[in-house]
């Protein structure tokens, strides 16, 4: 019986509940050791007898084994995985090591694992227990918080016991303390109901209320009378396990010392380990009477951590290597833990060992566990003999630590790396890596500094390895939105004397044709662009960076339409390929394009999803771009609450990292706010002090000119240098919705009414070709609101009537509300513009799921595209129908879903 866990308890009862109605839910249980977080996962179990229920475990000594706890806690089930998609499937056999690794893309394992869940609670709810979370292998760790991030209505419960070493990267936490004191008595009178006195009242104030040690240490020998001083809480409880332990047989704590080292607990190893050590199966009976550890069916496991830790320090070195050695020779069918297995036997530099190591370290970084990786690289270099083969294993060690993160370790390893390695081209890796540290520990000026010295250094032995430096201080300092350091790259990637076999004609020239937009302007810098985008989209299709790149250079030179047709298509290739990790970045080119294009609510279903994938990969950096984009949509449709919350996190993004595309949209976004509520002062005194700043060289300074130009031109003062701006550009572009808004921007500043008109004019004819809807709709506003004023109302009423449909299409509110304010001042009572998209109704994944469904995929194929189960496709359907006021799917081909 839990004493004092009530309202613990309730929380679990309610998640239990909401899962046999089909509802998911996911709870942090966290907590100092013994607070009693597995006496609550052991509860959840107890209440579940109707649901099916899986349980797994983070292992200390297995934390650098990659996906070693998800195998624990999927085993049994994993004859689902025929009925997950194929890709997915093979993702997860690869990561369990069942088949040969396709993808190192880490979190496709993460949707598989959400399907599989989704599968097994087809046919009755399913809960989830993973005790010691904070131990768990960091590439098991990814893939469950991914998959339980992403849960909605399946019926999956997952219940996380640990402590404060687990991150769980914004699910729903429950912080355990430690027992009242009257619930602390209760405990300590069930376990010790004879004990009384000083002794008692010293238990119950050395356990502060911690369960475990209410539990445990009157089972020890009596307090010694000279210990007063308290002793940390973990500490006092070995030591308790230590005094149970050292009363048993020493065979009996022999078979404890190797069933710590059997990570998964396999009963036929433990037993053959312990025959191997000349230990009978009667000494493994003897620690199972003492309760130290539990044997069920083929498996053994200890009752507590702290019990783990206690049977193996209290064995000795000599009994722990040869424990060691013989485990190494029993899994030589499990070449991971074989190799962590013979590390720990190793009492001094060995080749061969550091080989074995290597060779899992490889595997892990194919199924994309890093950090796993990372630890194995660096073991074997602590077990090199040769000095150089050891700086390779550092080095490769820091380039895992890189791609995971943490920076400082990463430092750390370059650093012993540094001096061993005396092959130049692996030198010229650790300038590279150099940087990407400091640009990880937000130092990113320095990173580029070091890229610029890095190529100089290497340039003559390696003009390759220089050449790729300097294109990515080039992309570095243009993140930055640094124009002296672009273009001190682009000097330097000039002079290089690079060869075709380089293959890096592309990168050259993208980084050369952004310094020369900043040094010569567009009329030079664009044509190169547009030959970027011509190359980029005949590539073949899985070199997504490159394309990636294409979809870039049609934005910076207006090409919107491809600009979204390349990054749609390749997005469209990673999500068959469960390529995730490249889908955050080719989200913002997609959303960038969808909002140029006037598609806001596909814009805001990409942007929200690229924002969920950010914090779903660990890209935060990516995450300001995305809350900068949703700012400014936000903004268009007047939603001031939402504007600003979104670009506060912009604005917070931009401070931690320094990376201005975000800072931009955020910007532009708080002015067009300003802008269609009236306020063109502070319009234009946000946008000029914008433009004081790094996002004067980001492209968004010149679409945002035209609206520098008309809070301007409302104002009377003059806008010289934003109509020099979007002149430039528009002209190079040669695109003719460019030169409508040049058109406009040069009416809304012409004094003279007849050449006014003539631009106006002009401006509405080169719109016809749809292109910028929204900059359509922008000109037929300004331009009815003119010829209102001149009394010509007739004329103004076709321009206005035309802006407002637009205007309602794109859910635009105080624009729309411009534009029927100026129809009724222009004499047009009947308003009656029809709003025929029903999409704005949805929310921006309802939307998403609809299009899909209409298109006449099943709720599997949807949710494998869109990494959703099935369940919670079929659960957001249900939602959308009302709201398009169709009851079957059949009815949604005859929507306008556009």
């Amino acid at each position: 019986m839990l004493r004092g866990r009530e309202s613990d308890q309730q929380a679990i009862d309610v998640l239990l509940d909401q899962a046999r109605t089909g509802r998911s839910g996911v709870l942090v249980l966290k907590g100092e050791p013994g607070i009693g977080k597995t006496a609550l996962l052991a509860y959840a179990g107890e209440r579940a007898p109707d649901m099916t229920v899986l349980r797994g475990l983070g292992i200390e000594t297995e934390a650098d084994l990659p996906y070693a706890s998800l195998h624990l806690l999927l085993r049994g089930r994993l004859d689902r995985l025929d009925a997950l998609p194929e890709p997915q499937a093979v993702a997860l056999a690869g990561a369990l090591g069942l088949a040969p690794t396709r993808t190192d893309d880490r979190f496709h394992v993460g949707v598989a694992v959400l399907s599989l869940l989704a599968e097994l609670a087809e046919e009755r709810p399913l809960l989830c227990l993973v005790d010691d979370a904070h131990w768990l292998d960091q590439a098991s760790a990814r893939a469950l918080r991914f998959a339980a991030h992403r849960l909605h209505a399946e019926g999956v419960v997952i219940v996380f016991g640990a402590r404060d070493g687990f991150d769980p990267a914004g699910l729903p936490e429950r912080r355990l303390a430690g027992l009242d004191e009257q619930s602390a008595a209760q405990v300590l009178a069930d376990v010790a109901p004879g004990l009384t006195g000083p002794a008692r009242r010293r238990i119950l104030q050395e356990s502060a209320g911690n369960p475990l040690a209410l539990r445990e240490l009157p089972r020890t020998a009596v307090l010694p009378a000279h210990d007063r001083g308290p002793l940390p809480l973990p500490e006092r409880l070995r030591l308790a396990y230590a005094e149970r332990i050292g009363r048993l047989p020493r065979s009996a704590q022999t078979a404890l010392l190797v069933t710590a080292l059997v990570d998964d607990g396999d009963l036929d190893v433990i037993m053959n380990a312990c025959a191997g050590l000349g230990i009978e199966p009667a000494a493994l009976g003897a620690a199972e009477r003492s309760g130290l550890i539990r044997i069920a069916g083929r498996h053994a496991a200890f009752a507590h951590p702290l019990m783990r830790a206690a049977a193996f320090q209290l064995n000795t070195y000599d009994l722990r290597l040869k424990a060691h050695a013989i485990l190494a020779g029993l899994l030589i069918g499990d070449p991971d833990r074989r190799a962590w297995h013979l590390a720990a036997a190793a009492t001094g530099p060995d080749e061969t060992v550091a080989r074995a190591l290597e060779e899992t370290a490889y595997l892990s970084r194919e199924r994309g566990a890093n950090l796993s990786a990372c630890a194995a690289f660096e073991r074997a270099a602590e077990l090199s003999e040769d000095p150089e083969l050891k700086g390779r294993r550092l080095l490769a060690a820091a380039v895992d630590a890189t791609e995971e993160g943490q920076s400082q370790r990463a430092q750390q390893l370059l650093d012993a790396a540094t001096g061993l390695i005396p092959d130049a081209s692996a030198r010229a890796t650790l300038p590279t890596l150099r940087a990407r540290i400091a640009f990880g520990q937000g130092a990113p000026r320095l990173a580029h500094d070091l890229l610029l010295q890095g190529a100089a250094d290497v340039a003559a032995d390696d003009r390759a390895a220089a050449g790729l430096m300097l294109v990515e201080a080039a992309r570095n300092a243009q993140r930055l939105g640094d124009a002296d350091g672009i273009v001190a790259a682009a000097t330097r990637l000039r002079g290089l004397d690079l060869r075709p076999q380089d293959d890096l004609d592309l990168a050259r020239q993208a980084a050369l044709s952004t310094a020369l937009l900043l040094t010569d302007g567009p009329a030079a810098a664009l044509p190169l662009m547009r030959e970027l985008v011509v190359a980029g989209s005949q590539i073949t299709p899985e070199m997504h960076s490159r394309r990636i790149n294409a979809a870039y250079f049609a934005l910076q030179t207006g090409d919107f339409r491809t600009a979204w047709e390349i990054a749609r298509a390749a997005a469209d290739e990673c999500r068959a390929a469960g390529e995730i990790s490249k889908l955050a970045v080719l989200h913002i080119t997609l959303a960038t394009s969808e909002i140029f294009l006037g598609r806001f609510t596909d814009a805001a279903a990409t942007a929200s999803e690229g924002l969920r994938l950010t914090a779903e990969t660990g890209r935060p950096s990516r995450a300001g771009c995305m809350r900068g984009m949703l700012a400014w949509l936000a903004a268009a449709r007047g939603d001031a609450d939402r504007c600003a919350e979104l670009a506060a996190g912009s604005l917070e993004r931009y401070d931690a990292d320094g990376i201005v595309n975000g800072l931009a949209w955020a910007r532009w976004a708080q002015a067009l706010l300003d802008l269609g509520q009236g306020r063109f002062a502070e319009a234009l005194d946000r946008l000029d002090a914008t433009m004081a700043g790094p996002v004067r060289h980001q492209f968004q300074a010149v679409h945002f000119a035209p609206d520098q130009i008309e809070a301007a031109a409302r104002l009377g003062v003059p806008a010289d240098a934003p109509l020099r701006r979007y002149e430039a550009w528009a002209q190079a572009s040669g695109l003719a919705w460019a030169q409508a808004v040049l058109h406009r921007c040069r009416a809304l500043l012409e004094p003279d009414g007849e050449r006014a008109d003539e631009s106006f004019r002009a401006a509405v004819r080169l719109h016809a070709n749809g292109v910028r809807p929204w900059e359509s709709a922008r000109t037929a506003l300004v331009y009815g609101e003119r010829l209102r004023r001149e009394r010509n109302k007739t004329a103004a009423r076709v321009q206005l009537r035309a802006a407002l449909e637009i205007f309602q299409r794109l859910d635009a509110r105080p624009w729309a509300e411009r534009a029927r304010s100026e129809l009724r001042a222009a004499g047009d009572t009947s308003l009656a513009v029809a709003d025929t998209d029903a999409s704005p109704a949805l929310s921006p994944q309802e939307l998403q799921i609809v299009r899909l469904a209409a298109a006449g995929r099943t709720n599997k194929e949807i949710g494998a595209q869109l990494f959703l189960s099935p369940k919670t496709v079929s659960y957001h359907l249900y939602r959308a129908f009302p709201k398009l006021n169709v009851t079957s799917r059949a009815q949604l081909a005859g929507l306008d879903l556009a």
